[in-house]
């Protein structure tokens, strides 16, 4: 299934594309009458971002085509939602998800991430990834035990020296334990282990900090293009250039009152012998 998405976008991006070369206008011009950005169109035509439909008519409207190719071009992007709806019905709707998510990080070589309940599913462990499923109301084991190994797998970007990633989590996030304190020790073993590569950034905002403003929900932002917010039944796509700053500024704000490097590791540190204490107690 993850093969015939990977066709359909690149089939969607090479159309756009073609069309763009048409009208004899770069991906920045292209981007700038749209209203996106100039990576998202990019990324659009290479296969490597699944848009919104707003996008594609937004595209589609500083292309100047009439009716028929627009709808040709929403033709493809309603095959690839398809594609996501039969995994959904089929029973795979957390791999659904999963691979809705993983479609946005291998087209990124620049990750930044905020979350303020839970860890990021980059650097998620297999068990917490397996309770994240669950407490998002995934039922069917198998399907969840899909995701779960998808999401790991997809962890592999975190290796690719030529992709970066900034993680900012609150202290919050860090002791919201969605299982038994081994879990979280585990968990906040693997943060401290990734946060040693040089291409990651991962700081945490300590309780004893006046935070900027009231973290409302998790975010990522991809390549200053795109951002992602999930919720409990879905996943929400900004592509507006506006909202994307309002992100980025507010991104920003947090990693400037983070933690990092040794003082991270420390409050992590800190954080894992709560837990122990708490293990040893239960």
């Amino acid at each position: 299934m993850q093969q015939i998405r990977q066709e359909r976008l690149r089939e969607l991006g090479e159309r756009i594309r073609a069309l763009r070369s048409g009208a004899q206008l770069t991906g920045a011009q292209l981007a700038d009458r749209a209203g996106v950005t100039q990576p998202t169109v990019s990324k659009i035509e290479t296969g490597r971002m699944l848009p919104s439909s707003e996008v594609i008519s937004a595209l589609a409207g500083a292309l100047g085509v009439d009716e028929d190719v627009r709808d040709e071009l929403m033709s493809l992007l309603e095959r690839i939602d398809a594609e996501i709806s039969t995994l959904r019905r089929i029973g795979d709707a957390a791999l659904a998800r999963q691979e809705a998510i993983s479609v946005h990080e291998r087209g990124a070589t620049a990750v930044e991430c905020f979350q303020s309940a839970l860890i990021p599913s980059l650097l998620q462990t297999a068990e917490y990834a397996r309770r994240t499923f669950k407490a998002a109301r995934f039922d069917d084991e198998q399907d969840v035990a899909r995701a779960t190994a998808a999401r790991i797998e997809g962890q592999g970007l975190l290796y690719e020296q030529s992709r970066r990633f900034s993680f900012v989590l609150t202290e919050s996030a860090l002791r919201t334990w969605p299982g038994s304190p081994d879990v979280m020790r585990a968990q906040l073993a693997k943060i401290a282990d990734v946060s040693t590569l040089e291409n990651i950034s991962v700081g945490v905002v300590p309780w004893s900090a006046i935070v900027p403003t009231f973290p409302l929900h998790g975010f990522v932002i991809y390549d200053e293009s795109a951002v992602r917010v999930e919720t409990f039944v879905s996943e929400l796509v900004v592509n507006d250039e506006q909202e994307i700053a309002i992100y980025r500024q507010t991104f920003a704000a947090f990693r400037e009152v983070a933690l990092v490097g040794k003082e991270m590791r420390e409050v992590v540190s800190r954080i894992a012998q709560d837990y122990e204490r708490w293990s040893a107690g239960r």
